[in-house]
Order: C-alpha cells, then sequence, then structure tokens
C-alpha cells in the first residue's frame, strides 16, 4: 500500500512526498477531499439514510477529518521515529521493557476498530531510545489499516533494524469490532500476538521477557 502523506498532529517525522515507495504496486494520486466526501456521502445512502438530510449534512467533511486522525501512520515514518538515541547509560545492559502502550488501529479486512495495548521490550547493545519514541512507533504503525499479526511484526523489525539491540519482544492484546459487533459477535475475545528477534528466540530468554512484559 503507498504511504501518503497526511497532515501531522505531533513532532513525528513525516514522508516526504516525492519519491515514495512500497512493497506493493504504487498507485499514482490520490482521491481529492471533494472525492472522499461523495464517497460517504454514497456510503450513507447505500445505508438507507438522506445523506443531505440536516443531521448528515456535514458527516462527509467530518469523516473526512476523523480519517485523518485515524490513518495518520501513513504519513509517518517510524524508522526515523528511533533515530535519535542516547549512548549514556552507565554500562546498563538488562532489558528495557514498556508495558501497556494503548493503541487504536482499524481493520483493513471491514475497517472495524482494534483497540489493545502493546508491550515491548528489548535488549541494548550499546544505545537506548527515549521511552516517547517506542509509544509513538507504535501509533505510527497502529494508525493504518492493519491486521494485528503484522502490527506486532513492523514494531518489533523497526526497533531490531534501526537500534540493533540484542533482542526484541513485542505482546500485542487487543479487541476486534470485526468480530465483536458483527458475524460471530463474541464480545470476550482478546487476541494475542507476539514477535521475538534476537537473543528472545532462547526459549529461556524468551521466558524471561515474558514474565518481565506480564503476559
Amino acid at each position: 500500500m503507498p504511504l501518503r502523506p497526511l497532515p501531522s498532529t505531533d513532532d513525528t517525522p513525516a514522508l516526504e512526498s516525492a519519491g515514495r515507495k512500497c512493497n506493493s504496486s504504487t498507485r499514482l494520486g490520490r482521491a481529492s477531499r471533494e472525492e472522499a466526501e461523495a464517497a460517504v456521502r454514497t456510503l450513507i445512502d447505500w445505508a438507507g439514510d438522506d445523506p443531505s438530510r440536516e443531521g448528515l449534512a456535514d458527516t462527509p467533511a467530518r469523516v473526512v477529518r476523523a480519517y485523518e486522525e485515524w490513518f495518520s501512520g501513513y504519513a509517518q515514518m517510524p524508522d526515523a521515529i528511533l533515530q535519535r538515541t542516547f549512548g549514556e547509560v552507565a554500562d546498563y545492559d538488562e532489558m528495557i521493557v514498556l508495558r501497556d502502550i494503548p493503541f487504536e488501529s482499524t481493520c483493513e479486512h471491514h475497517m472495524a476498530p482494534i483497540r489493545g495495548v502493546a508491550h515491548v521490550a528489548y535488549l541494548p547493545r550499546e544505545r537506548v531510545v527515549g521511552i516517547s519514541k517506542l509509544a509513538r512507533l507504535v501509533d505510527a504503525y497502529a494508525r493504518r489499516l492493519q491486521i494485528q499479526e503484522r502490527l506486532t511484526a513492523e514494531i518489533a523489525g523497526t526497533i531490531d533494524k534501526v537500534l540493533k539491540p540484542r533482542g526484541v519482544a513485542v505482546v500485542i492484546e487487543a479487541d476486534h469490532a470485526c468480530m465483536t459487533s458483527r458475524g460471530v459477535r463474541k464480545h470476550d475475545g482478546s487476541l494475542v500476538t507476539r514477535s521475538f528477534r534476537g537473543a528472545y528466540k532462547n526459549e529461556i530468554a524468551r521466558r524471561e521477557v515474558l514474565k518481565a512484559l506480564g503476559v
């Protein structure tokens, strides 16, 4: 999917508009705001209501503004979020753990909400990153159309690639509205996904980090 710039509401590095690349085929151009609002009006009409009535007249514009927030991850450069590191750690070489990072994402299959928490741990080699950057990294990937399995792997892979730690562990626990509000409508199911890199592929180290993460 192409990474397309959207307005950024924080200091997270944004994508340049030129020279973008992606894993899948990149389509030229992007729907205009007017086209996006027209699409919302079409969906309102298809649902069975009148998009021109007073209560719905401004809904298309509101939805498009909401999409700019919900999918702001497409405007972020995840690698760049972790670029600023710190080396004055007094030879600290034990695991660094950040638990219960709340996030909201959107299921790419039904465009229904995904809500949960991410737990992140890594074994630093020489340098560490500010803890707020780990939370920003989670958001950069979460605020896209996602599946939880890919979200988990992307967070772990970026930490591994940029920080080059001795090990990385990411665990995500989330509820999916595509299962709770439609289909089987099961409200008590929580999906858990895990990704381990480096030292945490070892079974003993994996047990230790999972205990630290509290999962």
